[in-house]
């Protein structure tokens, strides 16, 4: 079995409340944010970007209303595009489910709910502000036994004052 470094994997490791989020930078951009289970170490930033990005979340966390301003890789698809900057305007405090931003887009729940795990940005792209019609749902593909990914969202919600996950 390959043992991977993974000091070389993040640019930065912040610690958040949940555990903590994984910072990857690259040529002038933030190539990926990534929630992690509380055994990852913080990692001081690398480079400027990975320091601007790592204060940008500690922000969010201090004040949920906080807009970040990164420059964010060109990733994704065109209809991935459209599904996030719908998410991205879901206010801070609200929830719509995949039905709902299905129907702005005029798409499917499932086509949306897909997207929504390719986000390559969580915090920036607020993927937590979409849930099932059912309940909380989302991170079906990421999840472990654990429900780390789902506990994640719930505290995120919580965090921006949504009640009732």
């Amino acid at each position: 079995m390959m043992k991977i470094n993974r000091d070389i994997l993040f640019s930065a490791v912040v610690a958040v409340p949940f555990g903590a989020i994984g910072i990857r930078t690259e040529s002038g951009l933030v190539r990926e944010l990534v929630y992690l289970p509380s055994h990852y170490i913080e990692k001081s930033p690398i480079d400027e970007l990975a320091e601007r990005a790592a204060k940008q979340i500690e922000k969010y966390f201090e004040q949920p209303d906080f807009r970040f301003d990164l420059p964010l890789a060109p990733v994704g698809t065109a209809f991935q595009h459209k599904v996030w900057k719908t998410i991205s305007a879901i206010p801070r405090g609200d929830v719509l489910t995949y039905g709902e931003v299905a129907r702005i887009i005029q798409s499917a729940p499932r086509a949306v709910g897909q997207a929504c795990g390719a986000n390559w940005f969580p915090l920036v792209v607020p993927c937590h502000r979409v849930t099932a019609s059912g309940g909380l749902g989302g991170f079906a593909n990421h999840d472990d036994a654990t429900g780390f990914h789902l506990g994640v969202k719930r505290w995120l919600l919580a965090h921006e004052g949504v009640k009732g996950f």
